[in-house]
């Protein structure tokens, strides 16, 4: 177990950053499982924990390879309760030398970590209704904004996970998002407001495990509050400790009739008065033509392809994403 101070100016508690590390006698993978990184999200956490236990006690007995557990990321976040501690800490992951914010702090200590490891698993949950899903990275490519070359055993082990639903595209779309946000400011923009339309600010835990060489994914657990998230998080983590080799367990076949999405759109909320036209879910699906929201201004908002709706956010604020458009993918076509 490792501990790191930083600085102590949050009134909650002396913050520290805690990871458990296990070291196998026969080399292998170089696993690595994160969960609150957001801290109102919490079956990533719970999770963990209990696979700790689990390693401690004798029950699981690692094989091969290494495993990093860090349980909370954001211990502030954490603490309070809440999404982050002073911003986002899955937005703009990226090691600096001038530390402003907590999760400033927390990416100094968190990225070194994670650039030691073959492989990311992060844990999250997500508020409202739906179903588990994982998100991937792009296809193999040389491009500028996210080259990579481990796209078939990332889609290998996310098949083996036990949700049924697959979505990527997530920085390409979200660096359009923020090509549009750029064309928008005015001259008098502040450094906030570039900040955010600024395409790091899209870079997070599985993007930056990318960028130093390994492969990564986000699984969404669940709702927040739903009480099977913990047990999905925990089949996650068993299914990629057999599948890596890090346990003996019989890897689990690929899941072939998963859904895949690719995310194609993004859509901000320009007006805190802009409104939704009903109650929608993550993946609640929409036909070309359909309207989904009404800008304050009467402006209306409409599907522009078949597809499903993802991340929808009622309560978003003024230029902020308000909601996700996916198409359907063919990318698991082949795969196992």
């Amino acid at each position: 177990m490792t501990r790191q101070q930083v600085q102590k100016s949050y009134p909650e508690q002396a913050l520290h950053f805690v990871s458990h590390r296990y070291q196998a006698m026969r080399p292998g993978t170089a696993l690595m499982i994160t969960g609150a990184v957001h801290g109102n999200e919490t079956c990533g956490t719970q999770a963990i924990r209990r696979l700790i236990a689990a390693l401690d006690s004798g029950e699981i007995v690692l094989s091969s390879g290494s495993l990093t557990l860090v349980p909370v990321c954001n211990p502030l976040a954490y603490a309070r309760k809440e999404r982050h501690g002073d911003r986002n800490l899955n937005r703009r992951l990226i090691p600096t030398e001038q530390a402003q914010e907590f999760e400033d702090h927390v990416a100094n200590w968190l990225c070194p970590l994670m650039a030691q490891h073959d492989v990311l698993l992060d844990l999250h949950s997500f508020r409202g209704d739906g179903q588990p899903f994982v998100l991937v990275g792009p296809e193999n490519n040389l491009g500028k904004l996210e080259p990579f070359r481990h796209a078939t055993p990332e889609l290998a082990l996310a098949m083996r996970l036990g949700v049924r639903r697959l979505v990527d595209g997530w920085l390409s779309t979200y660096d359009k998002g923020m090509a549009r946000r750029r064309a928008a400011l005015p001259p008098d923009a502040s450094a906030l407001q570039i900040a955010d339309a600024d395409t790091s600010f899209g870079i997070g835990t599985t993007e930056y495990m990318r960028s130093v060489g390994g492969y990564a994914m986000t699984l969404e657990c669940g709702s927040h509050d739903d009480p099977a998230a913990p047990e999905v998080a925990w089949n996650a983590i068993r299914r990629t400790l057999d599948w890596l080799g890090l346990t003996s367990g019989e890897p689990v076949p690929a899941d072939t009739g998963m859904e895949a999405l690719h995310l194609e759109e993004v859509i901000d909320k320009r007006n805190k008065a802009d409104r939704f036209v009903r109650t929608w879910a993550s993946f609640d699906m929409v036909s070309a033509g359909e309207l989904i929201g009404i800008h304050a201004d009467g402006t209306e908002v409409r599907a522009p392809f078949d597809g499903r709706i993802v991340f929808p956010d009622p309560g978003a604020e003024a230029g902020e994403e308000w909601f996700y458009l996916a198409r359907y993918s063919s990318r698991l076509q082949g795969v196992c």
